[in-house]
C-alpha cells in the first residue's frame, strides 16, 4: 500500500497541476466567457477525465490558422471573385423592400457576398429527393461537377456516388471532391484511391498543416456542396450515407432538407468551395461559369459563408440579424438546439414584439450529452414564450430559417456553438413570397407531425435526470 501511495500521489498531483495549467490555457484562449468557464472548472475539478479531450477539442483558435485563412480569403475575394458580384450585385430592390435597407446591409457586410437577382430556388425534402436531383444533375454535366460533404461513408449510396463521379471524369468532366477529414474519418482508403484512379480531384479538408495543430478536432467544414456546370447548385443538411436515405433504425426515418439553386448565386456558392478548395491544396479549380444577363426578376438569393477564421462571428450574427427582422413569425428548425445568449436574447425580444417564434427539434436523439442540454434549454425557451416542437416521425437534421411571408435560410448550420464559432458553414437567403410559401408548407407539415411540448416535460422528468440535463448544459459551449 505504501509503495502504491508513493507512485500515485506523484501522478495525482501532477494531474492537477496540468489541469490548472489548463484552466488558465482555456481562460485566456477561449472565445466565449462561458466555454472558458465550463473548460477552466472541469480541467481543476476533474483533471483525470478532462485533460484528454481539452487536448483534442479545447482549443478554439489554431496556431496561425484563423489569420492564414483570413489573409487567404481576402485575396481570392479580391482577385477572382465570381463576375456576377459586380454585374449583377443588388443593394435595392425587393430585399430592401421585404427585409429593410438596414438589415440588407448589415447581412452583406457580413458574409462579404451581395444579393443576387434572377434565380429560382426549389426545395428538397428527404433523402431520396435529394440524391436523385443531385445524380440527375450530375449524369447531364458538360464539363466540371464540384462535390463537397462533411461525411462521405462507404456504404451503397457512397458507391453510387463514386460510380457517378467516375463515370464523368472518363467522359472529360472535371471533377473536384472535397471531404472534411473529421467527419470523413472512418472513410477507407481505397475508396478514396478507387476515386482518384478514375481521375477525380479529391482531397480531405484539413486545419493540421501546423505539428502543434495535429491533435485537434474542431474547425470542421460542416458544408454540404454540389454545383454542376455553373448552372445550378445543392445546398443543404445532406451528407453522404445510407441513414440519410433513412436507412439506420432507430433514427430512420431521417428528416432532412436540401434546396436546389440555379442562376447567379450559384456563381457564390462556388466561390465558397473555392475558397475551400485553394485552403486544402494552394490551386484553384478550372471552371468557367456561364453568363447571366442583368434581370431583376426571379428570386434573390444571398449566399452567407461562416466560419471561425471569419473577422466576426458570422453564423450567430446571421441568426440575431434573421430573428430581429421578423415582425411577423420566426420558424427555426434544428436538430441540436444550444443557443448563444446574443442569440437567445434575440429570440425572447422577438417574443416580446408579439413574433411567432416557433423551434422544431428532435423527439430522437443521435448525441445524449447534446440532447440533454437541448432539452433543457428547450425548457427555458417555453418559458420565455417560445413554443417548442418535437419532431415524431423519425430523427430531424434539416436546418430552415422562416421570416415572415418573404424570406427563407436553407443551409447546414445548426442552433449551436460548434456552428456559430467553430465550423465551416453555409446559410442561402432566398427573398421571394413564393417561395416563402414553399417553404411554410414543407415546414406546417412538419408541424402537424410534431408534439408540441410544455413545461411538463422537465417537471416531470425525475430528480437524476434534472441534475443530468444542468450538467450537460455546463459543457454546451464546447459541444
Amino acid at each position: 500500500m505504501e509503495f502504491d501511495l508513493l507512485h500515485i500521489g506523484p501522478l495525482v498531483a501532477l494531474a492537477h497541476i496540468l489541469g490548472v495549467v489548463a484552466a488558465c490555457h482555456a481562460i485566456l484562449n477561449t472565445r466565449t466567457s462561458q466555454g472558458a468557464i465550463a473548460w477552466a472548472v472541469s480541467l481543476v475539478a476533474m483533471p483525470y477525465l478532462t485533460l484528454v479531450p481539452y487536448l483534442f477539442l479545447g482549443r478554439s483558435k489554431f496556431q496561425g490558422y484563423a489569420d492564414a485563412r483570413r489573409i487567404e480569403n481576402e485575396l481570392l475575394r479580391t482577385r477572382a471573385h465570381p463576375q456576377a458580384w459586380d454585374t449583377l450585385a443588388s443593394s435595392a430592390g425587393l430585399p430592401t423592400q421585404e427585409l429593410g435597407a438596414r438589415l440588407v446591409h448589415s447581412l452583406t457586410r457580413l458574409g462579404g457576398m451581395p444579393f443576387l437577382p434572377g434565380n429560382s430556388v426549389r426545395t428538397l425534402v428527404n433523402g431520396a429527393a435529394t440524391f436523385e436531383a443531385i445524380f440527375e444533375a450530375i449524369e447531364s454535366a458538360r464539363n466540371y461537377v464540384i462535390v463537397q460533404f462533411f461525411i462521405v461513408r462507404d456504404d451503397a449510396l457512397g458507391d453510387m456516388l463514386k460510380d457517378a463521379l467516375i463515370a464523368k471524369a472518363q467522359q472529360g468532366v472535371r471533377v473536384y471532391f472535397l471531404y472534411d477529414s473529421i467527419g470523413s474519418f472512418d472513410l477507407p482508403h481505397r475508396y478514396v484511391a478507387a476515386l482518384r484512379a478514375g481521375g477525380v480531384e479529391m482531397h480531405p479538408f484539413a486545419t493540421n498543416r501546423r505539428f502543434v495543430n495535429r491533435l485537434q478536432l474542431n474547425f470542421r467544414n460542416h458544408r454540404k456542396i454540389v454545383s454542376v456546370d455553373g448552372e445550378r447548385a445543392f445546398v443543404g443538411g445532406h451528407n453522404v450515407g445510407v441513414e440519410y436515405l433513412g436507412g439506420k433504425p432507430p433514427l430512420s426515418p431521417w428528416r432532412d432538407t436540401h434546396i436546389e439553386v440555379r442562376g447567379p448565386a450559384v456563381a457564390s456558392i462556388q466561390f465558397v468551395f473555392t475558397e475551400d478548395w485553394h485552403w486544402a491544396t494552394q490551386q484553384l479549380p478550372e471552371f468557367t461559369m456561364p453568363a447571366f444577363q442583368p434581370d431583376d426578376q426571379g428570386m434573390h438569393c444571398l449566399v452567407v459563408p461562416s466560419g471561425p477564421a471569419d473577422k466576426q462571428e458570422t453564423c450567430s450574427l446571421f441568426f440575431v440579424e434573421a430573428i430581429n427582422a421578423a415582425r411577423e413569425r420566426i420558424w427555426i428548425t434544428t436538430p441540436y438546439l444550444i443557443p448563444d445568449e446574443a442569440v437567445f436574447s434575440a429570440l425572447r425580444l422577438a417574443v416580446l414584439r408579439g413574433v411567432d417564434v416557433r423551434i422544431l427539434i428532435p423527439c430522437r436523439r443521435d448525441h445524449r450529452v447534446v440532447f440533454a442540454a437541448s432539452k433543457l434549454y428547450a425548457y427555458d425557451s417555453l418559458r420565455a414564450g417560445i413554443r417548442i416542437f418535437r419532431y415524431q416521425p423519425g430523427f430531424l437534421h434539416q436546418k430552415v430559417v422562416l421570416i415572415d411571408s418573404a424570406a427563407a435560410a436553407i443551409g447546414s448550420a445548426n442552433l449551436d456553438n460548434r456552428s456559430f464559432r467553430l465550423n465551416f458553414e453555409i446559410m442561402v437567403l432566398t427573398v421571394d413570397r413564393g417561395f416563402a410559401k414553399d417553404v411554410e408548407a414543407m415546414l406546417l407539415k412538419d408541424f402537424a407531425e410534431s408534439l408540441e411540448i410544455d413545461r411538463n416535460e422537465y417537471r416531470k422528468a425525475s430528480a437524476l435526470r434534472r441534475v443530468l440535463m444542468h450538467v450537460a448544459r455546463l459543457f454546451s459551449p464546447i459541444l
